[in-house]
């Protein structure tokens, strides 16, 4: 072998290996490392969907980089088994349609996300997309289409043209925001028979009978809030026997108790998610249960770009304000919590910015970990289910 040859067969093994190196790393093998992504919107820069590295004994994430060019992709989520994202693409016109779009991918062993399909989503600018428990069906809320669709999802990951197609009616007292019909969110139940859809417009939540089989929406039960609160994002208790609903212009979360058997909602406490006396303007986002189910989160956005905690008496399912913690930037949308419930990740969305805190697991408070990552717009992050917890799961 000439020095030439063996000069370019040394370089390639380097680059063999450090591809390898690449792959191994964008899928943390030790047991403290999981992969997530973050949706975004497409306007100042930002490209899609990106992918990282989260460690959860540090809470420090290490860039992957663009997992998947798609515009407006502003939820994501990935189906049970970790071999696919699917993504909410919150435009107004799609296909010469006025409606968004929803779009498949598969999850690639490099952290790249491999473009399956894209369907319009039969409304303007879907909020929210989710899978039903058997990830055999899709669930889109069109925001300002005002309706819900439903797509069967086939064994390949894609997406199919739609089950069930549900419009809603109506409006409500404030004419600049609920003018018309906006479902926010779309929520199944712990037990797959329900579909729960707070309708921001309409001052509404909605529990719609779920057929798993054919993928229905049947007729349903509608709770009612206080006119102007616009309800926007709910969770479920870790027992199911709660609900707990965030208003986005009340900026309150209010309790329900919750019928399991017809998925009938109680109103049992409304709690505010700001300090009190506060006198700026203040819009709610996003809600979550922490996998110990003793403390809920919420976001608030506007002049208290926060994170209200909230302990849970699990007895009786109310809620006591415990903190109320800066995110460090400017319009927290959306935060998710580790697989280990030991750190809160918030996407300040007009700071460009995402900022972990830690959970301190006896009392629920947090505390930044001094991170600050620089993202285009982040709206949305999910976490990828690790190889090892799919083992442990059986999924």
């Amino acid at each position: 072998m000439t020095l030439m040859r063996a000069v370019h067969f040394g370089s390639l093994l380097l680059l063999i290996a450090g591809s390898m190196l690449f792959v191994a790393g964008a899928f943390a093998a030790n047991s403290s490392g999981v992969v997530l992504f973050v949706g975004t919107y497409t306007v100042r820069g930002s490209k899609g969907i990106y992918a990282y590295n989260f460690d959860a004994s540090t809470g420090r994430l290490s860039s992957i980089g663009l997992a998947a060019e798609t515009p407006q992709p502003s939820y994501v989520i990935t189906s049970q088994n970790g071999k696919f994202l699917y993504a909410a693409n919150e435009m107004q016109e799609f296909q010469g349609q006025k409606s968004g779009a929803v779009s498949a991918f598969a999850i690639e062993p490099d952290g790249k996300l491999k473009f399956l399909n894209q369907l319009i989503s039969c409304g303007a600018d879907p909020a929210y997309i989710t899978l039903d428990h058997t990830g055999k069906y899709l669930i889109a809320a069109n925001y300002t289409g005002g309706n819900l669709s439903v797509f069967p999802i086939g064994q390949d990951g894609r997406i199919g043209p739609p089950s069930d197609f549900v419009q809603h009616h109506g409006s409500s007292i404030n004419k600049e925001r609920q003018e018309g019909p906006h479902p926010h969110e779309a929520v199944v139940s712990p037990d797959n028979r329900f579909v729960l859809v707070p309708d921001l417009g309409l001052d509404e939540v909605f529990v719609y009978p779920f057929d798993s089989v054919r993928g229905k929406l049947g007729t349903p039960h509608v709770a009612k809030v206080t006119a102007g609160y616009g309800p926007r994002h709910l969770a479920f208790s870790k027992d199911q026997r709660f609900v707990y609903l965030m208003t986005e212009m009340g900026s309150k979360v209010i309790v329900f108790s919750y019928n399991k058997r017809e998925g009938g909602l109680t109103e049992i406490q409304t709690i505010s998610s700001l300090p009190e006396n506060f006198k700026g303007e203040n819009t709610a986002a996003e809600i979550e249960v922490h996998p110990s189910g003793r403390f809920l989160y919420a976001s608030n956005r506007g002049d208290n770009n926060s994170i209200a905690v909230f302990s849970i008496d699990t007895k009786t399912g109310k809620l006591k304000m415990e903190q109320i913690e800066p995110t460090q930037g400017k319009t927290p949308r959306h935060f998710a919590i580790d697989p280990s419930g030991k750190w809160l990740l918030t996407e300040n969305q007009d700071s460009d910015t995402i900022v972990n805190f830690k959970i301190d697991l006896s009392t629920g408070r947090l505390t930044a970990n001094g991170q600050k990552v620089e993202i285009s717009s982040p709206t949305c992050i999910v976490f990828l289910p690790s190889r090892r917890s799919l083992e442990e799961q059986k999924w």
